[in-house]
């Protein structure tokens, strides 16, 4: 009996643990990467005044990369704050520890991963669509692919954004990890004004055969 009650602890603890190093590694990944969310929503409600305030940011080239370092620091403070609750800040805590840092430090990456691969590309084209209709009700519609030198998908929702104000822009299709596919009214536009965007200026672009 006393082998048993022993072993229950010691699971309800192991449990416990893990559930604090998943749920630190899903706050530690997503936090940083909240100026981009909160862009992507207000870009998607047609909020222009809020995405403005971000557009700074996305900008940066460096940005992203930075956003990738802090989501490695808060885990860092998460695992210290842990470790000093439980009088385990050493080596040998460390150690004791592996489980719990293992989780913290792999749900960290896999958020990213999961923001850059797959949550990021998804939501730069989405209501990517721009139902538009030429003069005289006539469309000569157009395709023209861009490979545009953004660091990362996180990058991509900025320029379809920018994309989307233009007139004659029907469609606009992002591809990893860093193509779009534009689809525009050439009665209204032309690919040299396309290329013309503020944007490009930062992010160079160059037509590329899809």
């Amino acid at each position: 009996m006393s082998e048993s009650k022993n072993i229950l602890p010691c699971c309800q603890s192991a449990k416990k643990n893990k559930q604090t190093g998943f749920l630190s590694g899903l706050v530690s990944g997503l936090i940083p990467h909240t100026f981009c969310i909160l862009f992507i929503i207000f870009s998607v409600l047609g909020a222009t005044s809020a995405t403005f305030l971000f557009k700074g940011l996305l900008l940066n080239k460096n940005f992203f990369y930075l956003l990738i370092l802090l989501s490695f620091v808060f885990a860092t403070i998460s695992a210290i704050v842990y470790l000093k609750r439980g009088q385990l800040l050493s080596v040998k805590g460390i150690k004791y520890s592996w489980r719990y840092l293992t989780i913290l430090y792999g749900i960290t990456i896999v958020v990213n991963l999961l923001l850059f691969f797959i949550i990021f590309p998804l939501t730069a084209n989405y209501s990517s669509k721009k139902n538009q209709q030429s003069n005289n009700g006539t469309m000569k519609q157009s395709l023209l692919t861009l490979k545009v030198s953004i660091p990362c998908s996180g990058h991509a929702s900025l320029i379809t954004s920018e994309l989307k104000k233009l007139p004659g822009i029907n469609e606009i299709k992002f591809r990893l990890p860093n193509i779009f596919d534009v689809s525009y009214d050439a009665n209204q536009l032309s690919a040299e004004q396309i290329l013309n965007l503020n944007v490009f200026k930062t992010y160079k672009a160059e037509a590329v055969k899809g």
